[in-house]
């Protein structure tokens, strides 16, 4: 009760029941010294008007009364009006070490007087400078890099890589997973909700995804994370039993549907981001790519959201799962905001994109590879990697709190600043809330100052995934916010 009432300090004890409640007082954000500038610009309500009449109705936005940021400072947004919020998605896992970070926006002010643009069809130096830092973070096996813009780029790229090495078109992903929307790539990403009604995956299968929590096989023992799901299973303790099972599904798959027994490639996050922060048992990502090499096949892993020391443990979240692959997809963080993205291989794969032209116009930009190198400084020399192990690691010991408090908290996992809590109707049952219900918990968090992302197949998912320089403090606030809105809603699963 000591530690609930450091944490959260909004909160008191009921002395008949022993239940943790709410006090009146709101949580309080920490304080801030930047300040950021009077806005002057578009009005909210101009803003709306051009939102629904001039920009494409595909791009979604947050909130019933979207929040319209007008400046950030490091973990912090500010809206038009002034409102401070605490930044908990990043700009959707995009922003590492900070909104508007000095150095970042030093490095970007020192090459733009210089040079903004040239292709790679010249030299500059930018480029080749950060190549060189980039696949130094990387394992020696790792040693040649394609720029690109985005994440769904740099998949795009790598599918085709893949395929052209191993001579095998046929690939298999998981289901739940995201790999992006390119129309070529949109075959690797599992969910319905982001498919549309047009040819797409040819020569892509997915397999059953190994999930822990709402999978077939899994429970308490499974995951490499400081939060096990409270869902019981068979497995002893540090030995998983669901392991060999989703393997096992995995090889069916590729026994029925691949050409005598060959692949072309696997993709995988090293753990899911837009499915949910699902994480898999542990080991199955190394037997997953040994059985995918004993048939030919090339391993990608897409780092773009798990990648530049999110994780905490480990710069790249496949070291995690002690695997090598023979592909490595990155985007997001890397530019801190910037478009970046990345494929890093190995020289003979690398080779075959030299088999006919092809060209990236804004690959490898010169603005945006110094603040690629400034990041890659910054992450060392503010040690964000071990910030996001010891702030993540305290936010989901504190999430699993609330988890064991609220009946609507299904499951609460992640590692490092990459964290999933999963709502449900009842944690029996592992029913999904219904998309209202979330709705109704999401606008509550975000009039008390915390904007929070939503994803997993049933959007069932809150996705806390902050700037890598989010303090305890910053956790401390959140969680008393978490446990306030909570409180209020804690029997919205029977309504």
């Amino acid at each position: 009760m000591a530690l609930f009432s450091k944490i959260y300090g909004a909160l008191g004890r009921n002395v008949r029941t022993g239940a943790i409640r709410c006090m009146s007082s709101a949580p309080q954000m920490p304080p801030c010294d930047f300040k950021p500038e009077p806005y002057q610009g578009i009005s909210y309500d101009k803003a709306r008007e051009v939102r629904q009449t001039k920009l494409n109705p595909g791009m979604f936005v947050y909130y019933k009364k979207p929040v319209m940021i007008h400046q950030g400072h490091m973990q912090y947004l500010w809206d038009v009006d002034g409102k401070r919020y605490l930044d908990l998605f990043a700009g959707i896992v995009t922003v590492s070490v900070g909104h508007c970070h000095p150095k970042t926006l030093k490095a970007a002010d020192d090459q733009m007087k210089k040079l903004w643009h040239t292709t790679n069809i010249y030299l500059h130096p930018a480029v080749h400078q950060y190549a060189e830092e980039l696949t130094a973070k990387l394992p020696e096996h790792l040693s040649v890099v394609y720029f690109v813009n985005s994440g769904s780029e740099a998949n795009d790229m790598a599918l085709h890589m893949a395929r052209l090495y191993s001579g095998c078109y046929e690939v298999v992903g998981l289901r739940n997973a995201y790999h992006g929307v390119s129309p070529y790539v949109i075959g690797l990403t599992a969910h319905s909700t982001w498919r549309y009604n047009m040819p797409a995956g040819f020569g892509i299968h997915q397999a059953m995804n190994a999930d822990p929590y709402r999978g077939v096989w899994g429970g308490k023992h499974c995951r490499d994370s400081p939060v096990q799901t409270n869902r019981s299973c068979s497995c002893a303790e540090g030995a998983c039993e669901a392991v060999d099972r989703y393997i096992h599904e995995l090889e069916e798959v590729m026994r029925y549907t691949m050409p005598k027994g060959r692949i072309g490639a696997f993709f995988a996050e090293s753990i899911q981001g837009v499915g949910g922060t699902v994480q898999f048992p542990k080991g199955y990502l190394k037997k997953a790519f040994d059985l995918v090499h004993s048939k030919g096949g090339v391993c990608v892993s897409d780092e773009v959201q798990t990648g530049f020391g999110r994780l905490g443990s480990h710069y790249w979240g496949f070291e995690t799962h002690g695997v090598k692959p023979d592909i490595v997809t990155m985007a997001k963080g890397m530019g801190n905001g910037i478009p970046l993205a990345a494929v890093v291989t190995t020289p003979e794969i690398g080779k075959v994109m030299a088999e006919a032209l092809h060209f990236n116009t804004f690959g490898g930009n010169p603005v945006s590879c110094a603040v690629g190198s400034s990041v890659l400084k910054i992450i060392d020399e503010e040690g964000l990697q071990e910030n996001c192990a010891v702030v993540g690691t305290h936010f989901l010991e504190g999430l699993a709190k609330l988890r064991d408090q609220y009946d609507i908290v299904g499951d609460v996992r992640g590692k490092g600043l990459m964290i999933g809590i999963e709502m449900v109707t009842d944690q029996a049952s592992r029913t999904p809330l219904p998309a209202d219900k979330m709705a109704t918990i999401w606008e509550d968090t975000k009039e008390m100052g915390i904007l929070i992302g939503k994803g997993g197949f049933y959007g069932n998912v809150f996705r806390i995934k902050p700037p890598m320089c989010v303090t305890k403090a910053d956790a401390d606030f959140a969680l008393g916010v978490l446990n306030q809105v909570f409180e209020k809603h804690r029997d919205i699963g029977k309504q």
